[in-house]
């Protein structure tokens, strides 16, 4: 009895596939925080996810290809948008980089090249020159990039950076907001695994949310 028992929880394990993880399962205070009040989403009629990151953390650079894996399989109606945070100082000149990228079109290309560089190859881009540089190398116009880096618009971005990390009270990255509402991390969860589990958890939560107003 025991063994058909254990062999119908797979089958029923199975069946359920890898969204079966009911809103429940993912506990409030431990697997997430939830916001009181939540921030007002920027993504009219769908489910935003928003991913804060560091170039200079490894976590971050490990969490790279099993995110963009998961971003795949997302439903039409959740959008991710990422967001370098500004946790200090020390952490703006990659922040600028990545909005300085953004401002010229160029984070398709560059993003996962520039976390390879800085983790991979020892790139420290916390000096704007190294930085400019390297995206020279990659094709960028090294001229336009500086602009952009110290231009009023990158300013204004970094200083949103700096409000949101308030605003979702973060202590470190990756972590991740959820309808402006919750916010998770691995830290959190335990494991990559899980803290994917939590995400789908919170989105299938917000879905049936919007599906009842």
């Amino acid at each position: 009895m025991t063994r058909i028992r254990h062999l119908a929880g797979i089958l029923l394990a199975l069946s359920l596939g890898n969204h079966a993880l009911p809103v429940q399962a993912a506990e409030a205070g431990l697997d997430y925080l939830e916001l009181s009040p939540p921030r007002p989403s920027e993504a009219k009629g769908k489910v935003e996810v928003i991913e804060f990151f560091w170039y200079g953390c490894p976590h971050c650079y490990r969490l790279e290809p099993e995110l963009k894996a998961w971003i795949k399989k997302l439903p039409k109606d959740v959008t991710v948008r990422r967001m370098p945070a500004t946790l200090n100082d020390s952490w703006e000149p990659m922040t600028r980089a990545y909005y300085a990228m953004e401002a010229l079109g160029l984070t398709d290309k560059l993003h996962a090249k520039l976390f390879e560089a800085i983790h991979a190859n020892g790139l420290n881009p916390s000096k704007p020159e190294v930085f400019f540089d390297w995206a020279a190398k990659q094709g960028a116009d090294k001229a336009k990039l500086a602009q952009a880096y110290n231009s009023f618009s990158v300013n204004a971005q970094v200083m949103h950076s700096r409000q949101l990390v308030q605003e979702y009270k973060l202590t470190g990255v990756p972590a991740f907001a959820v309808a402006g509402r919750y916010v998770t991390s691995a830290y959190m969860t335990g494991s990559n695994p899980a803290l994917f589990d939590t995400l789908d958890a919170l989105i299938q939560g917000e879905r049936k949310r919007a599906a009842r107003k």
